[in-house]
């Protein structure tokens, strides 16, 4: 891995993770390095705004786009990553019920 994945800038992701990746809670202190280190060649990977240069990488965009599991730890955790920042949000209501609707209640609009 030494001349896969170089890069010279650091990866954060402040929209997701504001408080950094390791103290969110979602990845490990390994992998929350591995992403801070490589993330920004991973991404740029996976976008498709650079070429793989080595072997790994074309392994790695080849997981990427779903032609194969991914494998190694890098691919892992791209996949955890990608995987973490497209699931749906989830929501807690204090009531801890879900919102209910008074049938007598019409919300609709008639215009007449």
């Amino acid at each position: 891995m030494a001349e896969s994945f170089i890069t010279t800038n650091r990866f954060f992701d402040t929209k997701h993770y504001p408080r950094g990746f390791s103290r969110h809670g979602d990845f490990t202190i390994k992998e929350a390095q591995l992403l801070e280190r490589y993330g920004q060649a991973f991404n740029e990977l996976d976008a498709g705004k650079r070429e793989p240069q080595t072997e790994e990488e074309k392994l790695f965009v080849s997981a990427c786009r779903g032609e194969r599991e991914p494998t190694t730890l890098e691919e892992k955790v791209w996949a955890k990553y990608v995987s973490r920042i497209r699931r749906p949000k989830r929501f807690h209501t204090l009531s801890g019920g879900k919102p209910q609707i008074d049938p007598s209640e019409d919300y609709t609009d008639t215009d007449d």
